[in-house]
C-alpha cells in the first residue's frame, strides 16, 4: 500500500489567528476566505490541516485536447511525464485530471459546492478550504483512467491504481489521502503528491 503523507508545513493556530496581528499576507487571505465561507477555525485546528502555499514556478506538464493546461512545478512535471510514460509502457493508462490549483480557484470550487447546498462537513471531507489544498503547491495530481468515473473511490479497483501502488514511489509520488488519514479527508485514491 502507498505511504501516507504527513505534511511538515505551518498549521494555523486558533490563538495565533485570533490574538496576534496577522503579518503574513497569505495567512490573512486564508483568514478572510474562511470567514467569508463560514468555516470556523476550530475545524482547521481540530483537523490540524497544513497550510499549502502557492507554487512560485510552474510549467505546463500536459495539455488536454480541449486546450486546458495542467501546470506543475518543474520537478513534479518531469516526474509526472516519466511516470505516465512508464505506465504506458506497462499497458496502463493514466490520465491527468487536475494539477496546480490557485487559491482563487479553490475558493470558487468550495463556494460553488456550498451554493449547491452541500453540507459543510461532507464538502470539507473532500475539498480543502483555500490555503489548505495540496494542489496549491503544484506538486499534487488527481489521476484517472479509462472505464472509471473521474474522482471516484472505484479508482482503487483499477489496474492504474494497482500500478501506482507498486510503481509511483519510483517517481517520488505517494498517495496523500489514504483510508482513515490523519487529516480527516475522505479516501482519495486518485490524489497523489510529488515528494521529490
Amino acid at each position: 500500500m502507498a505511504k501516507e503523507f504527513t505534511a511538515e508545513t505551518d498549521i494555523i493556530s486558533q490563538s495565533a489567528v485570533r490574538h496576534r496581528p496577522v503579518v503574513d499576507e497569505y495567512a490573512e487571505r486564508i483568514a478572510q476566505s474562511l470567514v467569508s465561507l463560514g468555516i470556523h477555525y476550530d475545524i482547521i485546528t481540530n483537523r490540524r490541516l497544513p497550510i499549502f502555499r502557492e507554487a512560485d514556478e510552474l510549467l505546463v506538464a500536459e495539455i488536454e485536447p480541449t486546450g486546458r493546461l495542467h501546470l506543475l512545478t518543474p520537478d513534479a512535471a518531469t516526474a509526472w511525464i516519466a511516470m505516465k510514460a512508464a505506465a504506458e509502457r506497462d499497458g496502463v493508462c493514466l490520465r491527468l485530471l487536475s494539477a496546480f490549483r490557485s487559491f482563487e480557484r479553490q475558493y470558487e470550487i468550495v463556494c460553488r459546492r456550498m451554493a449547491l447546498g452541500e453540507p459543510l462537513e461532507s464538502l470539507l471531507a473532500l475539498f480543502a478550504p483555500p490555503g489548505f489544498s495540496e494542489h496549491h503547491t503544484g506538486r499534487a495530481i488527481d489521476l484517472g483512467t479509462t472505464a472509471c468515473r473521474p474522482l471516484h473511490a472505484s479508482f482503487d479497483e483499477t489496474p492504474a491504481f494497482t500500478w501506482l501502488c507498486q510503481r509511483a514511489r519510483d517517481f517520488d509520488f505517494s498517495l496523500t489521502y489514504p483510508k482513515h488519514n490523519l487529516l480527516g479527508f475522505g479516501y482519495q485514491p486518485w490524489h497523489w503528491g510529488y515528494r521529490g
